[in-house]
């Protein structure tokens, strides 16, 4: 705008707010309250009393609301992969491929992120979820700000809805780790910046795009492939559950009795009739034909006091030699890393040369770089 109206006071309507409700035991429909957004325009000489200097706008300019904006209804969130048809997911993977191309020939001139700035929040820390994400902005240009858990606190501290409009003040994107799903959905909800689930105790959506985009690469194709998870029904397995509702696959959970994924996110998977979804108690049998076996530590980040009750728990569950044999010559091993080597997997799969975790953990971060393109749309 050419100039700017000073002593004027800007106030706006809250625009059309969706808001989702889901829980990691089971996932309720979206409601959206609807209401308008007006702005404010000076197209006329501003009076003030005459013991004030008179002040004129030349310019006509509309100023958005300090809650919400037009922004708002337009923005791109990445939370769920059902968020999403199959066209837009693989375009976002067709773009990873692209970008990582461009990164691994040394190329450092597309620099799309470049001014822009990346809040990145943990409750639960990790080193591939921040690396990657670091590192893939800063590579593409940008500067990402870490917010560890003793920094925010967040809904401690300060509440969620404050901490998303206050950041998105400052930053072109958020991205966040946290525990509860529904932190992840009141950001989003509260912020006019787009946001990235960088993790829930629900769900894990980057990790599964990374995943996507490490078996195009080895096995020529994700579409009609068979994914075999053998351990605990966690947000790994929702988020390939969600995946499977969008992209046609044959996923098999395969996990003790009482380990099982939530329920209305398999009934999710299975409407959706794209895809063929089974919940196994036999691993042996669940990995025959495997194209990938997938695996995930047993006690997850918040479960650790469980250890050693789920450790009997999921006795026979373990992916080991034996049961990647039972696989065939064709099944690649994965993993979403941290591994707990001699538990849930052993030494000598993660190590065989059918054993893809570490390109899949480099994946991370070009998925990672495309899921940030697309949000941001450039």
């Amino acid at each position: 705008m050419a100039a700017i109206c000073s002593h004027s006071i800007v106030r706006s309507e809250k625009s059309s707010l969706p808001t989702h409700f889901y829980s990691s035991r089971g996932i309720r429909r979206s409601v959206k309250f609807s209401g308008g957004l007006s702005g404010f325009s000076v197209a006329s000489p501003a009076r003030f009393p005459a013991r004030f200097p008179s002040i004129t706008c030349q310019t006509s300019a509309t100023f958005p609301s300090p809650v919400v904006s037009k922004v708002k209804a337009e923005k791109k969130d990445f939370l769920h992969l059902s968020d999403f048809d199959k066209s837009t997911l693989m375009k976002i993977l067709d773009r990873a491929i692209e970008v990582k191309a461009q990164l691994k020939s040394g190329d450092r001139t597309f620099l799309p992120f470049e001014g822009k700035t990346m809040a990145m929040i943990f409750a639960k820390p990790s080193m591939r979820t921040r690396v990657s994400f670091e590192t893939g902005f800063f590579l593409l240009g940008g500067h990402a700000i870490y917010l560890g858990p003793d920094t925010i606190q967040m809904g401690k501290r300060e509440e969620t809805r404050d901490i998303a409009r206050v950041l998105s003040r400052y930053n072109d994107v958020i991205m966040a780790r946290v525990f509860g799903h529904q932190d992840i959905l009141d950001l989003a909800k509260y912020a006019t910046v787009p946001v990235i689930n960088g993790l829930t105790d629900y769900n894990h959506p980057c990790q599964v795009m990374a995943d996507a985009l490490t078996m195009i690469e080895h096995i020529g194709k994700l579409e009609g492939t068979k994914v075999v998870y053998v351990g605990d029904g966690n947000n790994m397995v929702h988020s390939w559950l969600l995946l499977a509702s969008v992209v046609p696959l044959h996923f098999v959970c395969a996990c003790p009795k009482g380990f099982e994924p939530d329920k209305n996110t398999v009934e999710k998977a299975r409407q959706a009739g794209i895809s063929k979804i089974e919940i196994s108690h036999d691993p042996k049998e669940a990995v025959k034909g495997a194209d990938v076996v997938y695996s995930d530590v047993w006690a997850s980040m918040g479960q650790k006091e469980e250890a050693e009750y789920r450790r009997k728990a999921f006795q026979g569950f373990q992916v080991n030699e034996e049961l990647m044999n039972l696989a065939g010559s064709k099944a690649y091993f994965m993993h979403c890393l941290p591994a707990e080597r001699g538990v849930e997997v052993t030494d000598g799969v993660i190590e065989a040369p059918n054993s893809i975790v570490f390109p899949q953990a480099e994946n991370r971060m070009h998925a990672q770089n495309a899921i940030m393109l697309h949000v941001l749309g450039l």
